[in-house]
């Protein structure tokens, strides 16, 4: 079965693709179960590259040909010797045993805290600690790719070390893990698997939504283990009361403890990512690339780590330096100028909710430092993004005297470009934004 879905891999992607990152991987069937498929990969680049890349692709593949969808795991192995089992099943050194699939790397150390996330980072860690008592359940909430799946996986990963009995599973896999056991009669197996664990962590709850019968079963579960004062944490999209299609009962439960949201990465926290992943991976970009990457890329934290193994893999294929120039070139498709309908209050609107400043103190005479910087860099933005405004419908919409202050505020800010690297960064960034919020509503030309 393995090798007839890279086959199908093969036909979904480009040859050169195939040849540079699938044609080495070697399927673990020692390591594999019918929940959890294992492939080897030769190098640690293209086990994150390919795991970040293909993984959800291949689990595609085997969905579609057998009715159940795997975890698809990559790993590093050079192919000598024996393959060694080194995840399905842990004994921590106080002998208890935990079944249950974590990535490693995932830690409390390797997460970068930002005031978008710290609320969420500071209840994982008291958790952790201190589990089943002050935050149970603790329900970690926010967009794709902002770093959930890091957080409860680092509680896990913790709690392992601890000797804690640990079950990690996202709500698909609780799913299926269900319906297997009730198709085959075994359910009294899958109520100790997950009733008998120290931590139950499961990821992406919201996609239990509908689903009335294995709610059901969650339900009791859920009562259990509270009851046993065992940790739960969970992971959606959504704050509890937003999730349609969930019982009152079961949303009532996920409140009882904390609700802790993680909000997009602002610049500086994109920046500290950025070189978190590099001193972590080995990777060394100059920081005029990791600029460029946290100006131009959004916000899904795990784009930009993909982004950045992305670009390392082809320097080192390509035996290429990485320069501005270089990154640039490499990116394109991932970083695109995109060509949109901008307004004026469409720049106003993005720079008045990212500098926390009213629009209609951007458009005023006001002088505070602040709202005087939005402004110029309003009028810089407005002048770069929406060239059929002339100087003085810049002026009138700006509410300055004449063409002349819009010139005066341009001096300015080229000034502030030319000399401040963070400013330049932070310019940028609003650039991006404002293109990338256009054209996701599809305004694009």
């Amino acid at each position: 079965m393995s090798d007839q879905v890279l086959d199908l891999l093969k036909s979904e992607i480009s040859a050169e693709e195939y040849k540079k990152f699938i044609s080495s991987l070697r399927f673990d069937e020692k390591n594999s179960t019918s929940d959890n498929i294992v492939f080897l990969a030769p190098n640690k680049l293209l086990v994150k590259w390919i795991q970040t890349k293909y993984a959800d692709k291949i689990a595609h593949i085997y969905e579609s040909r057998t009715g159940l969808k795997p975890s698809v795991n990559i790993r590093h192995h050079s192919f000598t010797g024996n393959v060694k089992n080194s995840a399905q099943k842990t004994t921590s050194n106080t002998g208890k045993s935990t079944s249950t699939i974590l990535n490693s790397s995932y830690t409390f150390e390797n997460f970068v805290v930002g005031t978008s996330n710290q609320l969420a980072f500071g209840a994982a860690q008291s958790t952790a600690m201190n589990p089943g008592q002050q935050y149970n359940p603790l329900f970690i909430y926010g967009g794709s790719g902002l770093g959930k799946t890091h957080l409860i996986q680092a509680i896990g990963n913790y709690a392992i070390n601890q000797g804690a009995s640990v079950i990690y599973t996202t709500s698909e896999q609780f799913l299926n893990d269900f319906l297997y056991n009730l198709r085959n009669h075994t359910m009294e197996r899958f109520r100790q698997k997950y009733r008998q664990c120290d931590f139950l962590l499961i990821d992406d709850i919201q996609f239990l939504s509908k689903k009335e019968q294995t709610q059901e079963e969650f339900f009791h579960t859920f009562n259990e283990l509270h009851r046993l004062h065992k940790q739960i944490v969970l992971t959606s999209d959504k704050p509890p009361k937003k999730i349609a299609g969930f019982e009152e009962r079961l949303t009532t439960r996920f409140e009882w403890g904390l609700m802790a949201d993680v909000q997009p990465p602002g610049l500086e926290t994109k920046i500290s990512i950025i070189r978190k992943k590099c001193e972590l991976d080995n990777i060394y970009l100059d920081d005029d690339v990791i600029n460029y990457i946290a100006a131009h890329m959004e916000d899904n934290i795990r784009e930009i780590e993909s982004a950045i193994i992305y670009l390392n893999a082809h320097a080192n294929l390509l035996s290429k330096k990485i320069t501005i120039d270089f990154a640039m070139e490499v990116m394109k498709d991932m970083i695109k100028e995109r060509a949109v309908n901008i307004t004026l209050d469409d720049i106003i609107k993005v720079i008045a909710r990212e500098l926390n400043i009213k629009p209609s103190d951007i458009k005023s005479k006001k002088r505070a430092q602040p709202i005087v910087e939005a402004r110029r860099i309003g009028i810089y933005l407005a002048k770069t993004l929406t060239p059929e405004n002339k100087m003085k419908d810049l002026a009138e919409f700006f509410g300055l005297k004449d063409h002349t202050a819009v010139s005066h505020a341009m001096r300015k800010i080229n000034e502030l470009l030319q000399n401040d690297e963070n400013f330049q960064v932070k310019v940028e960034e609003l650039k991006s934004k404002i293109t990338s919020s256009k054209a996701a509503k599809g305004e694009s030309v």
